[in-house]
């Protein structure tokens, strides 16, 4: 028998919590956040002790849509996010992050996303 949505759901928010519990962001190394949809992919800075967020790129930001129309799949999209959001925080004098993964195991996407933050040239 195999799992419906709300177990999914479910149990990437008690990993989610576990994680949280562990990993915290300050204004000089900010949380790197990164959610998954169906289509898209999140990736945002978030300092948690003004809990505010930093800045954000997803793959439906206006300035990357020319660039991810060619790319094959999900996985290629998230690592050029990956990328936008480096570049960004490098802007902000941003050069080292935690990595969050919210609950998502570190595959796919979610790796995507980190190795193309990383050739961006954040530390984490």
């Amino acid at each position: 028998m195999g799992f419906n949505r709300v177990d999914k759901q479910e149990r990437r928010f008690k990993k989610k919590r576990m994680i949280r519990k562990k990993v915290y962001g300050t204004s000089e190394r900010p949380r790197l956040v990164v959610f998954r949809s169906l289509k898209n992919v999140y990736g945002q800075l978030v300092d948690d002790t003004t809990k505010k967020t930093i800045t954000t790129v997803s793959s439906r930001t206006k300035e990357l849509q020319e660039e991810l129309k060619v790319l094959p799949d999900k996985s290629q999209t998230a690592k050029v996010v990956g990328k936008a959001l480096a570049k960004k925080a490098l802007s902000l004098n941003i050069k080292k992050v935690v990595f969050d993964r919210n609950g998502y195991l570190y595959h796919g996407r979610v790796k995507a996303l980190a190795e193309g933050a990383r050739e961006g040239g954040l530390e984490f």
